[in-house]
């Protein structure tokens, strides 16, 4: 049977989203009517549909290796009023079926939809196609974006790291901030290149974790000490002092900040010279790192949701089961948006928070490469440095 299915993106993009989107579409035109939403829930709640056409479905595929969403995305709160709205707007232009691609609030926001609609009497397909950077979403090993992610950290943490060394007779401190809001995936990723003791991180701050001001200091001190230089790593989450507040915009927190705080506290406690910075929206918006795993599990993705459509399945979210890490092997599976809703942000582990070479080797897959650099010089005796241990 041939059914009208309503598209959109919601949340913030990642260098694969629309990787998803495209397999999606080109899994259902051939059977289906599909109809676009722009610019998310809020799109969504004032009927700011577009219909496809097989020019518009074309131009769909040239989106699959850009970054950003290009039906539009943004940031909107969903009190049950707009909930309402939006299921009305499905209604009134006769949906059979809605497929939305976001995080948790995507997620929790189906799961309301669900609800609503049971209660005007629609009869509606509702499948959700995950996506995030920050790597937070239960239900499912881990989600697409967040590897091409997790690639840009690690290689961006492992250059600046080089740089600083040559610097640091004028500057001594660099503090990297990470995106992942609540949980430190990103910032624990940081680390994934390093192989000799000069190289950063010397620190990595989690939100996970309890992180003291004596324990950042003597972490620095040591790192001054030995290398004459130290390069910290803090997710944005990172709790630092009491006066860190999160500004909320669209019933949501904006994190960040925290590395300027650090910096601060870092110059007037040491007396050096000290530089933060916030990595920024390349996180997850660069093209240049999108790892090849993270694409083609986004493309698998979007056809599983397909896949769903046609066998009339509702209340899911497509999810990644990891069958073996060596040799990688995943199951592109369901859960239901109440099983993602009950696992709730999903914070790094404390078996990887404590056996930091346990974490790489199960983000290896994910990151795709490998990075091998020359062992730095060091200065006071120009011979190599030892390496450390690290995984395969």
């Amino acid at each position: 049977m041939k059914k009208r299915i309503v598209i959109g993106q919601a949340g913030g993009p990642t260098a694969v989203i629309n990787a998803s989107l495209a397999s999606l579409t080109e899994a259902l035109a051939p059977k289906h009517d599909v109809t676009f939403v722009l610019n998310g829930y809020e799109g969504l709640a004032e009927g700011n549909f577009l219909e496809g056409n097989a020019n518009l479905l074309e131009r769909i595929q040239m989106y699959k290796n850009v970054p950003g969403a290009c039906l539009g995305s943004g940031r909107f709160m969903s009190s049950m009023e707009v909930i309402e709205k939006m299921c009305w707007q499905l209604k009134y232009i006769q949906a059979d079926a809605l497929i939305m691609i976001g995080g948790n609030g995507t997620m929790q926001a189906l799961h309301l939809i669900e609800k609503e609609l049971a209660n005007i009497g629609a009869d509606l397909q509702l499948i959700g196609i995950p996506k995030t950077v920050d790597n937070d979403l239960g239900g499912t090993d881990h989600s697409p974006g967040f590897g091409s992610a997790a690639r840009y950290v690690a290689h961006t943490v492992a250059d600046s790291s080089r740089d600083l060394m040559a610097m640091n007779n004028f500057e001594q401190v660099r503090i990297l901030e990470t995106m992942g809001r609540n949980s430190g995936w990103l910032a624990g990723a940081s680390g994934f290149f390093k192989e000799y003791e000069e190289e950063g991180p010397h620190f990595i701050g989690l939100p996970e974790t309890s992180n003291t001001h004596e324990q950042l200091f003597q972490s620095v001190e040591a790192s001054l000490k030995s290398h004459g230089q130290a390069l910290l790593v803090v997710s944005e989450g990172m709790f630092w002092k009491d006066s860190l507040n999160a500004e909320h915009k669209n019933g949501r927190a904006v994190l960040g900040g925290v590395s300027a705080q650090i910096k601060s506290s870092l110059e007037e406690y040491f007396k050096i010279s000290a530089r933060a910075e916030v990595l920024g929206m390349n996180q997850r918006s660069s093209s240049l790192y999108v790892s090849e795993s993270d694409k083609q599990e986004a493309i698998e993705i979007g056809v599983k949701a397909a896949h769903l459509i046609n066998e009339n399945v509702s209340g899911q979210m497509v999810c990644i089961e990891r069958i073996s890490n060596l040799p990688y092997h995943v199951k592109i599976n369901t859960t239901s948006f109440k099983n993602v809703i009950k696992e709730g942000e999903r914070a790094l582990p404390e078996k990887f928070i404590n056996d930091r070479k346990r974490y790489y080797e199960w983000l290896r897959p994910l990151i795709g490469d490998t990075l091998s650099y020359p062992p730095p010089l060091r200065k006071e005796d120009n011979i190599y440095a030892s390496s450390i241990d690290r995984p395969k």
